[in-house]
């Protein structure tokens, strides 16, 4: 008997837009709405998009090239369930599921669970927890769902992720949603490139910025020349140039068309509402490369999960959600009239907008994109140990020699923050020009301990400037710290409160310094200086709680994700600190989160932009021992 029933049943729950109805299986109570609803044939549009009913439990997914179309753009692709907009599949917790993966492609594919906790073995990342699906094979997942929220699921295989294989999770909770809503939307984001992701990363290794878009040019040396002086301009690149970087290398990978569930701003994707109704979005971005920055303009959005777990509500203007993160959102429209969803990329060389609407057809506005941002010195924080800086890498400051600083002007040190420099040597710092120096600002490197050089503390950087009036996790005067929409809240991890506390607080027993560092001129990204490919797997013992300290040595923000286990982010909170899968490490700061090891096996554990992951940022984590 097959899994799938020959017929297509429309969706019977009108929360669901129609770029929703492609999920692949359906919860018990909507398997039993779809069936008592049994309507007339749709129609073929219709049709490819509707889901096709499993029995309960089980869940089919083929892996197949796709073709996508952005309305910018068409490329092959991969996708599942031959089409090319993201699946979305439903859960109930509580519920074992088997899941028949059956790989159409002519290369191995996989499916990792983004977020879930599972049996290893299912985690499905080959060499680490399965070899891999081959090609034309089938692979059957097994795993009891033992949580409810909002996640995703993509291929772990090359770079078959960033060229589409990609899709949602929602799990409904045993009591219900904490926070009811009348209707209820996944958003996936992801930035659709129409290079292959194989030839994205060739390009990156030949020549770094080779997507660089934002680079700066003769017209904007003039700008700065008549708003700081020429020289002070000229002098401002030379420093950029020696270190062989640019300001504006926020984003690797431009030239992107961003997408709400697989559609562009020009195929408008719509979900409905009827006015006063309450809308629950759960935000899931997919991308590969791109941090968006989130708002709908005349909405407040009151943020209740982050990463599929419950935080006490917190309502805000705006919101940055970084790769591979997720939030659940509510919104309250009051009028009948389209409200655009924007996901506005964070060095703005991107955007797509959906739209809310009481009707279909309707079509948000569309904003001009806001100004782009810069890297300051503030960014350069993690990285002022070697000076010579190649690429995006601090160099390490044992025995750093302040003679070599000759001819060091104050203009090549704008922003830098000296306040607790007390004990360091300036005396052969020959050269330097302490005329220059008027109004240098020494406040932004609290807590950094100069004192002896030889054996820098890191272990208070995470604080590094003191904490920003707008995010802690932001070092204070960076080029990247967000001004929210019309100058309103915007969502910081010290605004996350854990509902409910998952574990009893204890303080971890050990401490693991994870330096995340890279050089932007030969394209390689590393944890502590190592590239997954030479080093050795961080071993966790089952039962202990460990603290993972990173510190982000580079100018660009990491995603790390830890497979098969919750990290619980370090906010002074205890037992209600915020409970994650992905935690953003911005530039120049430094995160601790902590790990109660409660999974045995072996896991995955990596930057989760696609590029640095596979240029070698990525450890596996070996857990010893097992429950009693």
């Amino acid at each position: 008997m097959p899994l799938f029933s020959a017929k297509f049943l429309a969706r019977s729950d009108t929360a669901l837009s129609t770029s929703e109805h492609i999920s692949t299986g359906l919860s018990r109570r909507e398997f039993g709405l779809a069936a008592a609803a049994a309507l007339a044939m749709p129609t073929a549009l219709q049709a490819h998009q509707t889901p096709k009913i499993t029995s309960k439990g089980t869940y089919d997914i083929t892996v197949d090239r796709v073709r996508i179309d952005t309305g910018d753009f068409r490329t092959k692709g991969v996708g599942y369930n031959n089409s090319p907009f993201p699946t979305v599949l439903r859960f109930k917790e509580g519920e074992e599921v088997t899941i028949n993966v059956k790989n159409n492609l002519n290369e191995t594919t996989s499916i990792h669970w983004h977020g879930l906790i599972l049996p290893f073995t299912q985690d499905g990342v080959p060499g680490i927890s399965f070899n891999g699906i081959p090609p034309g094979e089938t692979f059957t997942y097994r795993f009891p769902i033992t949580q409810a929220g909002t996640y995703w699921f993509h291929s772990h295989s090359g770079f078959q992720e960033p060229d589409g294989a990609y899709g949602a999770i929602v799990i409904e909770p045993r009591g219900g949603e904490r926070v009811r809503a009348d209707r209820d939307y996944v958003v996936q984001l992801a930035d659709k490139h129409p290079h292959p992701g194989n030839r994205i990363m060739r390009n990156l290794k030949r020549m770094p910025d080779y997507y660089n878009r934002s680079q700066r040019t003769l017209q904007t040396l003039i700008k700065d020349s008549r708003a700081d002086s020429l020289q002070a301009a000229l002098q401002e690149r030379g420093m950029w140039g020696r270190m062989r970087m640019m300001p504006t290398d926020i984003e690797d990978v431009q030239g992107f068309t961003a997408l709400i569930n697989g559609q562009s701003t020009s195929q408008n994707w719509t979900g409905l509402f009827r006015a006063g109704e309450k809308v629950r979005l759960r935000f899931i971005n997919a991308s590969a490369m791109t941090y968006f920055d989130m708002r709908i303009p005349g909405l407040k959005m009151t943020v209740v999960q982050a990463d599929g777990n419950d935080v006490k509500p917190v309502e805000v203007d705006e919101l940055r959600i970084a790769v591979a993160e997720t939030y659940d959102v509510i919104v309250q429209p009051r009028e009948n009239k389209a409200y655009s969803i924007i996901a506005e990329s964070v060095g703005r060389t991107g955007m797509v907008r959906g739209t809310l609407a009481p009707r279909e057809g309707m079509a948000g506005a569309v904003p001009t994109m806001r100004p782009k941002p810069l890297l300051t010195m503030a960014d350069m924080g993690g990285m002022m140990g070697g000076m010579g800086m190649e690429g995006h890498v601090m160099q390490n400051m044992t025995g750093m020699n302040h003679a070599n600083m000759t001819d060091m002007k104050k203009t090549d040190m704008d922003g830098m923050d000296h306040s607790n420099m007390e004990g360091m040597d300036h005396s052969n710092m020959a050269g330097m020009n302490d005329s220059n120096m008027a109004g240098m600002n020494d406040s932004n490197m609290a807590g950094m301990d100069h004192s002896n050089m030889a054996g820098m503390d890191h272990s208070n950087m995470g604080g590094m400037s003191g904490p920003s009036s707008v995010d802690p996790t932001y070092v204070n005067g960076s080029g990247l710290i967000p001004k929210a929409y019309n100058g309103g809240k915007f969502l910081s991890y010290a605004d996350l409160t854990a509902a409910r506390p998952r574990y009893k607080y204890r303080k971890p027993s050990r401490t693991i310094e994870l330096r995340l560092t890279g050089n932007m001129e030969r394209y390689i990204w590393s944890i502590n200086d190592v590239k997954y490919s030479d080093a050795e797997p961080i071993v966790l013992n089952y039962g202990e709680r460990v603290r993972m300290r990173f510190i982000n040595e580079t100018m660009m923000a990491h995603p790390m994700h830890l497979h098969g286990m919750w990290s619980l982010v370090d906010m002074g909170k205890g037992s209600r600190n915020p409970i994650k899968h992905t935690v953003n490490v911005n530039p120049a700061m430094t995160v601790d989160m902590d790990v109660e090891v409660d999974e045995p096996g072996q896991w995955a554990f990596h930057c989760h932009l696609s590029y640095h992951a596979d240029a070698g940022m990525f450890r596996k984590v070996v857990v010893r021992g097992r429950p009693a």
